[in-house]
């Protein structure tokens, strides 16, 4: 190697996060995916308010991350 190269062994892993939305039915759709939890929480935050609806954030394997009421 040369000098001042870094050399990372592990690979930078983009995480998916799917935003749903529960309709009034309690039912839950699919509103958008993001690849940055942070920036997830904010939108599910604010579009909860928005549309006075419960909203969640769920990883790519299922799990559930968080539930944002409105």
């Amino acid at each position: 190697m040369g000098h001042g190269m870094v050399s990372s062994s592990a690979p930078i892993v983009m995480t998916r996060v799917e935003i749903e939305w529960q309709d009034q039915f309690g039912r839950w759709q699919h509103f958008q995916t993001k690849h940055n939890e942070a920036d997830a929480f904010r939108t599910a935050q604010s579009r909860a308010r928005s549309t006075g609806k419960r909203h969640r954030l769920v990883d790519e394997d299922g799990r559930l991350l968080d539930v944002l009421e409105p």
